[in-house]
C-alpha cells in the first residue's frame, strides 16, 4: 500500500472514532427524554419511615431498582432478604434500591425492627396500587419491581418474587 493511501485510510479511521466519541459524549451529556410514565416517576415523592419527605429524583443517574411490598404479603416479605442481599452486592456498582411500601407506617417500621434492610424504604400507601398500575402492572399485584436504567427509562419488570439470581443478572447487563 502506498504511503499516500494508508494516510488517507489511517485519517478516515480516525475521523470516525472522533465522530463516535462525540456522539457517545453527546449522549452522556444530553441523554434522551424519559417516557412520560417515567416522567412522572421521577417527579414524586414519598414519605419516609421517619417521616421526611424522600424525592425519588435525588436516585436518578444510576440503575435504580424499585420494589413495591407490604407487611401483608408473603411472597414480598420472602423476597426482601434478597433484594437486600443483592443491594449489598451491585451498590458498589452504582446499582440503587428502593424498597417503596404499600402499606402504612406502623406496620412498616415494625417489620423493619425484626427484619432491617439496608436500602431507603418508603411508604407508597393505598395509592402505591396505582402507581404499580402506571408503571406497567395492569393487574396490581405484588411483589412488583421495576428497574430504571441510567436515562431514567424502565428497562426491566418483574411481577411477583425476585429472586437473588435473576437481580445478579441484570446487573450484569
Amino acid at each position: 500500500m502506498t504511503s499516500p493511501t494508508r494516510r488517507l485510510i489511517l485519517a478516515g479511521a480516525g475521523a470516525g472514532a472522533a465522530a463516535l466519541g462525540a456522539s457517545f459524549a453527546w449522549r452522556k451529556l444530553n441523554p434522551p427524554a424519559a417516557s412520560p410514565v417515567a416522567q412522572a416517576f421521577w417527579a414524586r415523592r414519598f414519605p419516609g419511615i421517619d417521616g421526611a419527605e424522600l424525592d425519588v429524583a435525588r436516585w436518578r443517574g444510576k440503575p435504580l431498582l424499585v420494589n413495591f411490598w407490604a407487611t401483608w404479603c408473603p411472597p414480598c416479605v420472602k423476597e426482601l432478604p434478597e433484594i437486600n442481599q443483592f443491594y449489598g452486592e451491585a451498590k458498589t456498582k452504582g446499582w440503587q434500591v428502593l424498597g417503596l411500601a404499600v402499606d402504612q407506617a406502623e406496620p412498616v417500621t415494625a417489620f423493619l425492627k425484626k427484619t432491617p434492610l439496608d436500602f431507603p424504604i418508603a411508604l407508597a400507601g393505598p395509592q402505591g396500587l396505582s402507581l404499580v398500575r402506571e408503571l406497567g402492572n395492569p393487574a396490581g399485584g405484588l411483589p412488583f419491581s421495576v428497574v430504571f436504567d441510567e436515562t431514567g427509562e424502565i428497562s426491566w419488570r418483574r411481577l411477583g418474587v425476585s429472586r437473588l439470581e435473576d437481580l445478579r443478572q441484570l446487573a450484569k447487563s
